[in-house]
């Protein structure tokens, strides 16, 4: 018996490393429809699974629903037959792996929502079988992999580390980066048991450059929770240090360009109306939910979170500023916000802080508008909604606001127009030096 089960292992690892195993990736969003390229890139037959049907209609016509994602070759593979977009998880039987993909959002008391990840996995447990191996990329806190997915796998009878393999090996993802795709960036790969690992490596090996092995599932998790509240807290830092820099009339920007000049022990932070994005402002709170657990209270952490939380009321308060030595109020102005993405030059707008800028400041009574040339509409969000579209940008239209708040830098606005035409503009970014009486730093 255990011969055999050894040979379940062998022939999925042999399948793998001769390309005739066929992927299935569940969730073709920012993370799912990149690793799709990457394995159709190396000659996998793919099966992507999603729930949201216009996303296979949009591939079908060879249409990207993500602006720096080109799907050409995904277009060409699907015309051959070798990637199948579907909202069929039926076809889970007929893969050899599985690969999560999926959003981890914070409830509204903002502790760990795993509905997208559990619900995922109840749509593929009537479809699973010996000889598979799953694979769980959406950032989640240490025990998820082992706690959740594990029992659920198991009681269908299948044997974790023999007949079937599990996995944890969180996305790298940096939306429209060209120097690091997700090929190149290194793959941090822990199984739950070291036959899984070997699993996993081999699904991984012949797409990603280097496999980056750890004892376990749960050391996989914390990893990737430890990357993105590095950055966390030390963009709360420099958040914090805008706040002092500004009342010492001092430019947060200038300081943070002449410390980057040390070759080393620094790397620079910047500062911004909060923080954006999928892992960095949602990874920190799994890690302090979860420390609970053990009867530890991650003050530092949870206090990186507060600063980061209020910056967009701190941009706010810069606005009111503003606009009282002008004589007016937030009521009844015209505000333009410039940016909707979470950052520059992608179209991504999860947890971007420009959605609670615009709830703000329509709350104050102000009217609202945005430009971004990344984002024509705005889209719905978890919580938010607005009907908005994007505003073209010239020298009537600037004139038009009472306010310009730079949300996001993108490198497609003209900013020599905007700071010609524009009445007031609050400076989130660091675009322009402190030079005009017209800008004020947010």
């Amino acid at each position: 018996m255990l011969v055999e089960k050894n040979l379940i292992k062998q022939d999925l690892i042999s399948k793998l490393e001769n390309h005739s195993a066929i992927i299935g990736i569940i969730g073709l969003g920012y993370v799912g429809l990149p690793l799709s390229k990457a394995y159709i890139s190396q000659r996998y037959k793919v099966i992507g699974f999603d729930i949201d049907n216009s996303k296979i209609e949009y591939i079908s016509r060879g249409e990207s629903y993500i602006e720096h994602v080109d799907i050409a070759d995904l277009k060409a593979a699907f015309d051959k037959g070798d990637f199948i977009p579907t909202t069929d998880f039926v076809r889970i039987s007929e893969v050899d792996a599985i690969i999560l993909c999926v959003p981890t959002p914070l409830n509204s008391h903002r502790e760990p929502d795993l509905t997208f990840v559990l619900s995922s996995l109840e749509s593929v447990l009537p479809w699973l079988k010996k000889g598979q191996v799953l694979s769980l990329e959406s950032t989640t806190y240490p025990g998820t992999t082992e706690e959740e997915l594990r029992p659920r796998i198991e009681q269908q009878g299948l044997t974790i580390g023999k007949d079937f393999f599990l996995i944890y090996s969180p996305e790298r993802e940096d939306p429209n980066n060209p120097k690091y795709t997700t090929q190149s960036i290194p793959k941090v790969c822990g199984g739950t048991t070291h036959s899984c690992f070997e699993v996993g490596k081999a699904l991984y090996g012949k797409v990603i450059e280097e496999i980056i092995e750890v004892s376990s599932t749960q050391a996989a998790e914390m990893s990737k929770i430890l990357e993105n509240t590095f950055r966390a807290v030390n963009i709360a830092l420099v958040n914090e240090l805008k706040l002092v820099a500004e009342k010492m009339g001092v430019d947060i920007f200038e300081v943070i360009r002449a410390a980057s000049t040390k070759p080393f022990g620094f790397m620079p932070f910047y500062p911004g109306p909060g923080l954006g994005g999928h892992c960095i402002p949602i990874d920190p709170f799994y890690l302090t939910w979860k420390a609970r657990e053990y009867g530890i209270s991650t003050k530092f952490i949870e206090l990186a979170g507060e600063v980061n939380v209020s910056m967009p009321k701190y941009v706010i308060t810069k606005v009111m500023e503003a606009l009282n030595v002008k004589g007016k109020a937030i009521s009844g102005s015209k505000i333009l916000v410039l940016g909707i993405a979470y950052k520059k030059n992608v179209d991504d707008m999860r947890e971007s802080p420009s959605a609670e800028l615009l709830k703000i400041l329509q709350g104050m009574g102000a009217e609202i508008a945005y430009s971004d040339p990344h984002v024509p509409a705005f889209k719905k969000m978890r919580k938010y909604k607005f009907d908005l579209t994007s505003i073209n940008l010239s020298e009537d239209s600037l004139k038009r606001f009472d306010c310009a708040i730079i949300a996001t830098d993108h490198d497609k606005f003209d900013w020599s127009l905007i700071k010609e035409h524009s009445s007031l503009i609050i400076d989130t970014r660091g675009v322009y030096d402190m030079d005009n009486v017209k800008i004020f730093r947010g």
